[in-house]
């Protein structure tokens, strides 16, 4: 049987995990959504559901340059200010905005930086609407290793490492109901796309 402590443990990174993909693809898509709407664009839909690949589809798209690149870019800079805010205020959670940083950094960043073996999705839109091929690198070699590093400093606050913390029960199972929460809402109020 599973030590008391190692099923917190579970329960606490698999809820982390999953918050922190719909985070991520929920803050993108609205860079995307941002861009497009500082640019004179019209979001037609923005698809948010937890069953499906997030997207943002923008009609008229005067600057579909700037659209494309807002997602990664804002997507990757809203976590960190999270982080910050997170920090200043001196939450007892502030581990889980830093891993939900590191996350979306390095989601972002392989997302974006993949393109020299796969360029999909925006990738292939950046590339496609005019993007050097090194810059969507750069942007993904950036964020990979600041997501990385993130992700490091999170490690010992959800029982990884040399000096493992001590997960508590309180976050473990809080971050599960808010996990069952979000998927709901994202269930219930969730664009499916078409």
């Amino acid at each position: 049987m599973m030590p008391r402590g190692r099923i917190h443990q579970v329960v606490l990174v698999a809820s982390l995990v999953w918050i922190s993909w719909l985070g991520m693809m929920l803050v993108h898509e609205s860079g995307h959504a941002l861009a497009a709407v500082c640019t004179g664009g019209h979001v037609q839909r923005l698809v948010w559901h937890p069953l499906v690949l997030s997207r943002t589809d923008v009609q008229p798209n005067p600057s579909p340059l700037i659209v494309v690149w807002g997602g990664p870019i804002i997507g990757s800079v809203v976590p960190l200010l999270f982080v910050c805010a997170a920090i200043a205020c001196r939450w007892r959670i502030a581990y889980m905005f830093v891993f939900f940083a590191g996350f979306c950094a390095l989601a972002n960043g392989v997302y974006i930086g993949a393109c020299f073996v796969a360029p999909v999705g925006d990738a292939h839109e950046m590339l496609r609407l005019g993007s050097p091929r090194w810059l969507l690198v750069v942007f993904g070699l950036i964020t990979t290793v600041l997501g990385v590093r993130f992700l490091d400093r999170a490690s010992s606050r959800l029982g990884f490492g040399s000096k493992p913390a001590t997960i508590s029960e309180h976050d473990a199972y809080g971050l599960a109901t808010a996990a069952i929460i979000l998927t709901s809402i994202g269930l219930v109020i969730g664009n499916r796309g078409g």
